[in-house]
């Protein structure tokens, strides 16, 4: 009896596997065949952007609170999860109930496809590789099960696909068990038993060998076509190669010069100018999309006298701006890092505009990128003399892929959801009464203005510093208003005006640094700061759901 409960614990631990590895295949299959599709065509891509499609509000900022611009792999790891575990019920029902096997891989097939259809500008054709993939990943699936059928130890039988193994000698009607089998019988009984025995703990049997040689082959295949379709679309795809060989020609309105003025001397304290390397990403693009400068187009559309289309050379024939301009995500809390300050060179939105000659009564931009997501951008706002622009550069290089390239819109003042949309591919000019945006549509507010903000960042949270005289800094930005002052409070103390470094523009954030003499002790140092046009900041605490975040930030540290 104990054997037989072992060999049973044994064959589903093996169905468990049989069924991760067919799931390995189905996505390492998928993804060598998307190698010759666009990215939303990858199953795991279109899974994961839809998972973001449905995402709660509260799970979005919950999840961007805890893993930051991390949020998109802390993603992968949870479906890596979720899959294994489905995957391994799977294989044990398959084992169990081949028929309902089938169907519960079929079904996740259909989810794959429906996924990848949900995308924006996915055809019947991006559902080859879910299909494919699925088929293959069944295929593999009856082959390593019938293994573990094959390879049951005991007196196993087969009923419809059920595997009933004899654990006792079978009861006779008249309820009296069988006579004890003597002779030859118990010879054969014992050989029996001890057969099974070396299959269980002893030289492995040749059904398991066979099983395990299709798991290895099955898993060598899963990898290797995994690889393979990564290494082949990054050879089909030369848009790095067209990023690197780009040159930019002078702007026709340069930036000012950068003053030394503009940092404070203070160890610690974030550097002005943000690398590319380091400026905060938040989108909804799970894949990079991968946009050929030669061959991106920009169609403005909707309520307008003239409607056209942009190429990218059209861009660079154009006179183009260059500005330093402070970009801010809605999702940053209070002291939050999801901000960044770049130099920028583009073509001015209003131009765009200009030309397309908005009809009376329009009164928003809805701008899409290439993957789906949608912005939804107050049209005033890219009609005025602010600096809006269609950016090609972000400090003095092709704009990053991730971060947007061949072209984003960069809108001073405004939250990033609803106006930085990156690969931006649509320009359709509408009303707020007629068209909604990606973020609008999950209980976002239609309109995002920045919020005027002070952050400490020397001493961090938490920090020990020596007693006595401490310096400490930050930032503080409030696009399009400017900043005019900062004040910190020790302790709970009074406010005290800080000392403010030179101010670039009304765009960009303004650094700050004062000096305290600090006890021994645990202390709290809190910031505020006004703008030139709303004033003081506000202290009433808000989350960052609907319109961003507001509030004082407190830091907690020690000296000592």
């Amino acid at each position: 009896m104990n054997t037989i409960r072992k060999i049973s614990r044994e064959a589903t631990a093996l169905a468990a596997l049989a069924g991760i590895l067919a799931a390995g295949l189905v996505l390492g299959i998928a993804e060598l065949v998307g190698a010759f599709y666009a990215a939303r065509a990858t199953p795991l891509i279109a899974l994961g952007s839809t998972f973001i499609d449905f995402t709660p509000a509260w799970l979005k900022d919950f999840a961007i609170d805890t893993f930051g611009t991390n949020d998109k792999v802390a993603l992968f790891v949870g479906m890596a999860v979720t899959i294994v575990a489905l995957a391994a019920l799977l294989g044990i029902v398959a084992f169990r109930r081949w028929a309902l096997g089938v169907a519960g891989v079929v079904l996740m097939g259909l989810v794959m496809v429906a996924s990848v259809l949900s995308r924006a500008g996915a055809s019947l054709l991006d559902a080859a590789p879910s299909i494919i993939g699925t088929a293959t990943g069944l295929l593999a699936l009856r082959w390593l099960i019938a293994r573990l059928h094959s390879g049951a130890a005991g007196r196993a039988r087969h009923d419809d696909g059920v595997v009933v193994v004899d654990a006792a000698p079978a009861v006779p009607a008249t309820g009296r068990r069988s006579a004890a089998p003597s002779g030859a019988a118990a010879s054969s009984a014992a050989a029996s038993t001890t057969t099974a025995d070396r299959r269980d703990g002893g030289t492995m049997s040749p059904s398991r060998r066979s099983f395990f040689a299709a798991a290895g082959v099955t898993a060598i295949v899963a990898g290797a076509a995994a690889t393979g379709g990564r290494v082949l679309g990054s050879i089909r795809s030369n848009v790095s190669a067209a990023r690197d060989s780009l040159t930019f020609p002078v702007p026709a309105s340069p930036a000012e010069p950068v003053p030394a003025g503009v940092e404070v001397d203070v160890e610690g304290v974030t550097s002005w100018l943000t690398p590319n390397q380091d400026f905060y990403r938040i989108d909804t693009a799970l894949s990079v999309p991968q946009l050929d400068s030669a061959t991106w187009e920009l169609r403005v559309h909707g309520m307008v006298e003239e409607e056209f289309t942009m190429s990218f050379q059209d861009l660079l024939d154009a006179d183009l701006i260059e500005r330093h301009v402070t970009l801010t995500c809605v999702s940053n809390p209070v002291g939050g890092g999801l901000v960044g300050n770049a130099k920028w060179l583009g073509y001015p939105l209003r131009e765009v505009l200009k030309r397309a000659r908005p009809m009376e009564g329009a009164d928003m931009v809805l701008s899409t990128s290439s993957d789906g997501f949608s912005a939804s951008t107050p049209l005033p706002v890219l009609q005025d003399e602010r600096d809006a622009m269609l950016a090609v550069s972000m400090n003095d290089e092709p704009l990053p892929l991730e971060h947007g390239f061949p072209v984003r819109m960069v809108v001073p003042g405004l939250f990033g959801y609803v106006s930085a949309t990156k690969w931006v591919v649509d320009l359709e000019v509408t009303r707020f009464a007629d068209q909604t945006a990606y973020w609008t549509d999950r209980g976002w507010s239609e309109k995002g203005p920045v919020k005027t903000m002070a952050r400490v960042e020397v001493p961090r949270a938490f920090a020990k510093v020596a007693p006595g005289p401490v310096r400490i800094g930050g930032s503080a930005w409030s696009q399009q208003r400017g900043v005019t002052k900062v004040e910190v409070s020790v302790d709970d103390g009074e406010w005290e005006e800080v000392t403010l470094a030179e101010e670039y523009s009304v765009d960009t954030w303004r650094q700050w640094s004062h000096e305290l003499t600090l006890d021994a002790g645990s202390h709290t140092v809190r910031a505020r700061a006004t703008d030139a046009v709303d004033g003081l900041q506000t202290e009433e605490r808000a989350d960052t759901v609907p319109n961003g975040a507001s509030g004082w930030q407190s830091v907690q540290f020690s000296a000592g």
